[in-house]
């Protein structure tokens, strides 16, 4: 296992909150703009602890995705580090260890009461950490479809996944490389 349980989830949940931006989405729309698309991302990541639904929870979270975004973007692990050890610094981290859900002990960095954003915010950044720390940051990586600006985690061994799961990339580059080579044929 490359990651933990807990880690591979929160950088999975990241991938799936950057992947709402217009740019990065299938539609070409942003996929975070009501209180319905907040709580299915909310349960379907299984995020726990306390939400206030409101305007203010969504707008906090639709501006993380920007921060988030950045650290796909980043040339250097320092340039991550500065994101990562911000975001922590204002989510007020102070880590510790939980067991619920069947999840087994994993870490938590802040309390169950603290703004949603916050919490999701220190724990995607916590993930990140373990990428840093583990050198794996090119496993962090933008879809290699021309026309698409999803985010990716490679959970692969041999660091070989290319393209998203947002829509259906692979598949339409493989159509395309097909075509093109019968038309040249």
């Amino acid at each position: 296992m490359l990651f933990t349980h807990d880690v591979e989830l929160s950088l999975l949940a990241a991938t799936t909150l950057v992947n709402t931006l217009p740019d990065a989405s299938h539609s070409g729309e942003d996929e975070f703009t009501t209180m319905a698309q907040l709580d299915e991302w909310f349960e379907g990541e299984g995020f726990t602890g306390a939400r206030l639904h409101t305007g203010a929870e969504l707008e906090s979270l639709r501006a993380l995705r920007l921060r988030l975004r950045a650290l796909w973007e980043t040339e250097s692990d320092e340039q991550a580090v500065a994101i990562v050890n911000g975001m922590l610094a204002e989510g007020g981290a102070l880590p510790r260890l939980v067991d619920h859900d069947g999840l087994g002990w994993h870490i938590h960095a802040n309390a169950p009461d603290a703004p949603l954003a916050d919490r999701v915010m220190v724990e995607m950044a916590m993930a990140w950490v373990d990428v840093l720390r583990q050198g794996e940051r090119s496993r962090m990586k933008r879809c290699a479809a021309d026309d698409c600006g999803a985010v990716l985690v490679d959970f692969s061994r041999n660091r070989s996944k290319r393209f998203c799961d947002v829509g259906n990339c692979g598949n339409r580059m493989n159509v395309r490389a097909f075509r093109a080579r019968n038309a040249a044929g």
